[in-house]
């Protein structure tokens, strides 16, 4: 059952905040080990890994979810594992590249715009974004 679902701006900070607290350093890091100013693989790998493992271990939180207060949970309250991330992360962000991002602008929409908040991603593996602390 959904409950205090966390909506679209404070998602949308807690993913901006992901960015500057992970993202800048992670790309530092990359580019004193390979000297590569672009995307490489080594930073898209820690980033998936990031995103796939650290809500798996931290109660449904990255650390600019935490921040801003919203965790990942499945639709019944329960947490999330391996499996449910692999299909919010891989599964959808392939949608996502199949549908040339208009899926992305859609799914960013309905968590605006529905009473629940779940984007695409949502959907795909039946989680919700929520305010709840765990319990």
């Amino acid at each position: 059952m959904i409950q205090n679902p966390g909506g679209f701006w404070r998602r949308l900070l807690g993913l901006l905040l992901d960015a500057i607290v992970v993202g800048v350093p992670l790309a530092f890091l990359s580019y004193i080990l390979t000297g590569d100013t672009e995307g490489n693989f080594f930073t898209s790998l820690i980033s998936f890994l990031y995103y796939l493992i650290l809500p798996t271990v931290w109660m449904g939180y990255t650390v600019g979810k935490r921040i801003v207060g919203v965790r990942i949970v499945k639709v019944d309250g329960g947490k999330v594992g391996i499996g449910t991330m692999l299909l919010r992360t891989f599964v959808a962000s392939i949608v996502y590249m199949v549908t040339l991002g208009i899926a992305l602008i859609v799914s960013a929409f309905m968590v605006g715009l529905r009473d629940d908040k779940r984007g695409i991603h949502d959907l795909i593996a039946n989680t919700y974004v929520t305010t709840d602390k765990p319990q």
